[in-house]
């Protein structure tokens, strides 16, 4: 059980109301003890450092409760710095020890050093690097070595942290999709997909998940031999031998473990093509379903979609507004004046509509032959071919780049002509369109800037 390895109140100082106090603490302790020789260094090495940092004038604060009902005004930095390492101490992450030579050191659990790398990943956002764990069981996989059996351990690791990463990133995808509902304007919605989106899946995840760490350019030799060693008798009796010592199990039981290990992972790769067609297609979900709901806030007019747009537009104001429940939308007047909706009890005769039916001969009229007015069908011709030219494929994205690029190597986006026309729309699709192996240009994210009064994240466009 988890609380037989950690104390219970392990997690008490990050979900106390001090929480930052102990986390910039915790990051400074680690930061100094993480370059020595263990994870330990003499106590008034970090009093020091603690003080240091409630001296300085970014230190966060805590209240009096957390600091024992004591006024933080009567305590030194000093008498803080202590207090923390105690709190620390009885809270279970670091422990202290006194050496032959009476000096106190400090050391991070065993524990609490994996907690404080996950958590520091996760506030770093720092990003899965595909490409190593695919390298590295292609590499095992190829090399076979002297230590079969540790190697195979070593692939089954790798292969473990690659699915872990898969699915992070498919299930993130989903929730840049849910989130989109909580953009009520077309600048959220393109800040939300061209800055936030973009820039922590698509650049960091996506985009080297499709190019320089995509699993097919290594995928048919990893299987070919993992498949290959599943049939060498040699293979399997020295890599049983080594998992049987390492394991501690008989050989019997460690050939078995050793067949399922390579199995496994055989599997694991075979059905990796579900996982990558799940995240691309939620990939093109999320674009079209943030495209979508930016085209509908901008469309206006008195034909019924404007109409509607306006109506939910006005109903969704009043909702924000008054904080009602979507269940209880029925409860706004404007409602009242909008839909009409009575109840009927009982369904008789009396209350279905009965057609009349007509008595008289039916006489079919005689159908002349219209012939069509050329002008006219070369006038509503010419207005279908305009429609079309304006329609903004990937084909004229891509020539449109390459006109603009115009022999050069490389461009920003912020050079583009953004006060004619629709040339904002066109660098939306440029971003939209790079992640695209069948296009002749590639993106490189850049700064923000603002130009011609729009603000964006700068691009590189070069040719591929």
């Amino acid at each position: 059980m988890l609380f037989d390895i950690i104390p219970g109140n392990f997690f008490s100082p990050l979900s106390s109301p001090g929480r930052v106090v102990y986390w910039e603490c915790l990051c400074r302790l680690f930061a100094v003890t993480n370059r020595q020789l263990s994870f330990g260094v003499e106590r008034d090495v970090l009093v020091d450092e603690l003080q240091f940092y409630f001296d300085s004038s970014m230190a966060a604060q805590m209240s009096g409760e957390e600091w024992e009902n004591a006024e933080p005004g009567s305590m030194s930095s000093r008498d803080k710095a202590n207090f923390i390492l105690r709190r620390l101490e009885g809270y279970g992450w670091i422990s202290v020890e006194t050496d032959y030579s009476y000096v106190q050191r400090v050391n991070f659990r065993d524990y609490a050093v994996q907690v404080m790398k996950t958590l520091l990943n996760l506030s770093d956002e720092k990003k899965t690097e595909y490409q190593g764990y695919i390298y590295t069981i292609y590499s095992l996989a190829r090399s076979g070595g002297e230590s079969p059996g540790l190697g195979l351990l070593q692939i089954v690791e790798n292969t473990d942290a690659l699915l872990t990463g898969l699915k992070s990133l498919n299930a993130n995808i989903r929730r840049y999709i849910d989130d989109l509902t909580k953009h009520s304007t077309v600048a959220e919605i393109l800040d939300a997909l061209l800055n936030d989106y973009y820039s922590n899946v698509v650049d960091k995840a996506y985009h080297r998940l499709l190019t320089s760490d995509n699993v097919s350019k290594f995928r048919p030799e990893i299987l070919e031999r993992l498949e290959a060693n599943a049939r060498s008798e040699a293979y399997l009796k020295n890599a049983s031998a080594e998992i049987a010592v390492l394991h501690e199990i008989t050989e019997e039981e460690a050939r078995e473990e050793t067949l399922s290990m390579l199995h496994e992972v055989i599997d694991a790769f075979r059905r990796m093509d579900d996982i990558l067609s799940e995240i691309n297609q939620k990939n093109t979900r999320y674009q079209r379903a943030a495209i979508n709901r930016a085209r509908f806030l901008l469309s206006s007019g008195e034909d019924i979609r404007g109409q509607l747009k306006e109506i939910l537009t006005i109903l969704g104001e009043q909702i924000t507004e008054r904080r009602l429940d979507y269940n209880a939308v029925y409860e706004l007047e404007e409602m009242d004046r909008l839909i009409r909706i009575f109840s009927w009890e009982y369904l008789d005769m009396n209350s279905l509509y009965a057609p009349v039916e007509g008595k008289k001969e039916f006489v079919p009229e005689p159908v002349e032959a219209r012939i069509p007015d050329r002008q006219k069908r070369e006038e509503k011709r010419r207005q279908m071919q305009e429609k079309l030219q304006k329609v903004l494929s990937p084909q004229k994205i891509d020539e449109y780049v390459m006109q603009m690029l115009a022999g050069r190597r490389q461009m920003k986006a912020s050079d583009l002509p953004l006060d004619e026309g629709d040339t904002f729309i066109r660098m939306i699709y440029i971003r939209l369109y790079g992640q695209r192996n069948t296009m002749s240009y590639e993106l490189e994210p850049g700064n923000e800037v603002i130009k011609d009064g729009f603000r964006f994240r700068d691009f590189l466009i070069k040719r591929r």
